[in-house]
């Protein structure tokens, strides 16, 4: 054999060494190990948070019988005050056409006052002497009595509109405004000299203060109409209040509202529940707040994490693949109960069966094996 021949051929295994080499390589970094767990036996509870706020179960506003000027508050916000204690006082400041037509009534009233006591006189007189029947004197004498009682009730409804009570009630006065309920003033939007209106038919009138009881406090919220199905009143949920950090309060859901608000595109639905406090904590009326709200809970059933779920693109049905000898098996599974974290499997895994954790290595052959993960 030649020189060059052996050059050539010399040249030709290290390319064909180099090659294999290069090949070696490329099939042993292809080879990806995944490491396996288990299904496991858990408890999987799923939760639902509902926002709104802690208020108290009864609130009561006060609001006059008259209308006026304030003309003095005896109590401020936060005092404790019982039913029948006084709150303020209101001057009565009276309006001219009705003080105008009172005092016209009134003389009107009086007019024929007098006219029927000069007719009651005189009839008494001439039945005394027996001149007149029995009859005529007795439809006098209640002509009289009316105009007596007419002019009373007028003078009564002067005093009253001037004053905003009259005598004949006694120690009674609307000017005085008082407690309706026992608890704790809450709030008093008017100041002295404010001007108040009375509650009627066709006025709400003015709010001087708001009591409450504050020993009864609830919680106010809103779920979603996806839950609210879920909800059965008379469920225990915990109620955790923005003011007071690392404490939950213990509550049972007492009311879910029949009838949905749409919100943002979304239909909300109204809940209360009432709140069993710890003397150790002041709540405050209106304290922002969360409740967890257990929506279903799963005692003791197989499950696994939800990291190792993959789904189907074109079935979307859940799978996982399980570790059969050196290769991995595809299983589809039929899924209970999930927390977020942990899903309940109802078929498909058994305790025994080493289950693939997926890795980022494996996200690119995942993508091109006709499946992935859901993103839900």
């Amino acid at each position: 054999m030649s020189k060059r021949a052996k050059i050539i051929l010399g040249i030709i295994a290290i390319f064909f060494i180099v090659a294999l080499i290069w090949f070696g390589k490329k099939n042993k970094t292809n080879i990806i190990e995944f490491e396996t767990e288990t299904a496991f036996t858990t408890t999987i509870v799923k939760k639902t948070v509902a926002t709104g706020k802690v208020v108290p179960l009864e609130e009561v506003e006060i609001k006059p019988q008259i209308a006026g000027i304030i003309n003095e508050i005896f109590v401020e916000e936060g005092a404790v005050v019982k039913n029948g204690d006084l709150i303020a006082t209101v001057r009565v400041v009276p309006n001219i056409s009705a003080l105008n037509s009172a005092t016209g009534r009134v003389k009107s009233a009086k007019l024929a006052y007098n006219n029927a006591k000069v007719s009651y006189d005189r009839s008494k007189s001439l039945f005394d002497k027996g001149v007149i029947s029995r009859q005529e004197f007795e439809s006098t004498e209640l002509n009289f009595n009316n105009a007596k009682l007419s002019l009373s009730n007028s003078e009564s409804d002067l005093e009253i509109i001037k004053k905003g009570s009259t005598s004949g009630l006694g120690k009674t006065t609307n000017t005085n405004i008082r407690a309706t309920a026992s608890g704790m003033i809450l709030e008093i939007p008017v100041k002295k000299g404010y001007q108040v209106t009375q509650t009627n038919d066709f006025n709400a009138g003015t709010t001087i203060a708001s009591i409450a009881d504050m020993t009864k406090m609830i919680f106010e919220g809103k779920v979603d109409e996806s839950e609210v199905s879920k909800l059965i009143v008379g469920t225990k949920i915990e109620v955790s209040l923005g003011a007071i950090e690392d404490k939950k309060f213990p509550a049972i859901l007492n009311f879910i509202a029949p009838k949905g608000t749409e919100e943002g595109g979304a239909v909300q639905f109204k809940i209360k529940a009432d709140v069993t406090l710890d003397n150790k904590y002041f709540i405050r009326a209106g304290y922002s707040a969360n409740a967890d709200i257990v929506l279903e809970e799963r005692k003791d059933v197989l499950s696994i994490k939800e990291g190792l779920l993959r789904f189907d693109r074109k079935t979307e049905e859940p799978y996982v693949e399980v570790k059969v000898g050196e290769k991995f098996e595809k299983r589809t599974l039929k899924l209970g109960t999930s927390d977020g974290v942990n899903v309940e499997v109802l078929s498909g895994v058994t305790k025994d069966d080493q289950i693939k954790i997926w890795n980022k290595a494996s996200k690119k052959d995942d993508d091109n094996d006709n499946g992935g993960r859901r993103n839900d």
